[in-house]
């Protein structure tokens, strides 16, 4: 058995704005842990402090009060160089919007990342080839977003948020702008790369039955965790096995598609 101390640590955190005169507590007290492998949803209402509690996590907003030890580093002592260097290094982002880049192509989307480490050309497109695979875009690698399905481009949002190996990856309503089914291959996906790299994964959203995905569950409502809710060891090997049972047919059907258009081909030639 895999052991998963905590990589993710919040302790007593507040995040208080003023609005003229008026306090707003967005966030009132929170504590809670994330271990390594997991997945993780943060889940409320709009203006639950969700949000908020994300943009803490990710060092894009200092707390009023409390700590957060990501990987064993304190963020909220961190100064704004030393956040955007981890960043950079530790930490994945998938976005609602994907926020590709629209004269760049799928590989060099998932390779931009890399670009800004320094990594050269023929390792980066290598790395970038091999994330794209693995999210089932093998023949979209040369496509621009424009040419690409929301589906399909919030993979290669997956992918590039992959690229740099980040110990945690943090996704802002990743479904968003996704319809049902596709949201559901999304959530395939994304707990397909927790179990299979043992990849810790944070995913805010609103939705109940999208945050049933994950093996940890932290619900908020008005600034507070009301709620933690942890999957047990059996829970999650079940998971596993139906992530196993749900890739064979998928890989099934795949051959299914490739045997059929084979067939197609040759009795077009026969003609």
């Amino acid at each position: 058995m895999v052991k998963r101390g905590p990589v993710i640590q919040v302790r007593e955190l507040y995040k208080i704005y003023r609005l003229g005169q008026e306090k707003v507590r967005a966030l009132n007290g929170v504590n809670f842990d994330i271990n390594r492998g997991e997945f993780c949803s943060i889940v409320g209402t709009s203006g639950s402090g969700k949000s908020t509690l994300l943009n803490m996590l990710a060092g894009l907003e200092k707390p009023t009060k409390g700590e957060i030890v990501i990987a064993g580093e304190h963020m909220e002592t961190k100064k704004e160089n030393q956040l955007v260097a981890f960043r950079r290094e530790h930490i994945g982002f998938i976005f609602q919007s994907y926020n590709l880049l629209p004269t760049l192509n799928a590989i060099e989307n998932v390779a931009l990342p890399l670009t800004f480490q320094g990594v050269n050309k023929k390792t980066r497109t290598k790395r970038a080839v091999q994330l794209l695979d693995m999210v089932g875009l093998s023949t979209h690698k040369k496509h621009k977003p424009t040419q690409m399905s929301g589906g399909q481009q919030q993979r290669v949002g997956m992918a590039r948020a992959l690229v740099v190996e980040p110990e945690i990856i943090f996704a802002d309503e990743p479904t968003g702008n996704l319809d049902s089914v596709t949201s559901e291959d999304m959530m395939f996906l994304m707990r397909k790369v927790v179990y299979e790299q043992n990849q810790t994964l944070v995913m805010v959203t609103h939705d109940d039955h999208l945050a049933s995905y994950a093996d940890r569950i932290i619900r908020i409502k008005d600034g507070q965790v009301i709620s933690v809710t942890v999957k047990t060891e059996e829970e999650r090997a079940r998971m596993v096995e139906d992530l196993r049972r749900m890739e064979q047919e998928r890989m099934a059907s795949l051959r299914g598609v490739k045997v059929q258009k084979e067939s197609m081909n040759e009795g077009e030639k026969e003609r």
